[in-house]
């Protein structure tokens, strides 16, 4: 038997716009189904609304993302932080994404950056060449390292 995860990401009105930023950042594709195209009337509000989004890419990225119907506003809520050497959080998951290099990771890492929180900086640490934290625009918090050899 064979499992794949995809991280399933809810959006209020902001799913096209993050699938659209995280596959320029991973160089993949995006794939996405509106309320309309299943039915809903198309001058409904929200019948624009992704109901259905994929961002696939060729090195194995993907992640999902759905407009969760309703008044706009912040799907993602909470915060992440730095202190002491620890990650403090009141958020229920981060999107960890790791590559095999520095290159292949900071390209990433570029790419979600614009308009994010660093929460820690890309750098190398004790147990990886490059980890680094950050909140997208969004309100979704990404973990970048590098591989180590096993």
């Amino acid at each position: 038997m064979t499992l794949t995860t995809t991280t399933h990401l809810n959006f209020r009105g902001d799913a096209r716009a993050a699938l659209d930023l995280y596959a320029a950042a991973v160089g993949g594709r995006v794939t996405v189904t509106t309320y309309a195209e299943l039915g809903m009337p198309a001058d409904a509000p929200g019948a624009d609304g992704v109901v259905f989004g994929l961002v696939e890419a060729d090195n194995g990225f993907r992640v999902m993302a759905y407009d969760v119907p309703g008044a706009p506003g912040p799907a993602q809520t909470g915060s992440t932080r730095r202190e002491n050497g620890v990650t403090l959080t009141d958020q229920p998951f981060f999107v960890s994404v790791r590559g095999a290099s520095l290159d292949e990771v900071q390209a990433v890492w570029d790419g979600l950056a614009d308009g994010a929180t660093v929460v820690e900086p890309l750098a190398a640490s004790a147990w990886s060449a490059g980890f680094g934290m950050l909140t997208d625009r969004f309100g979704v918090t990404w973990v970048l390292d590098v591989a180590t050899p096993a």
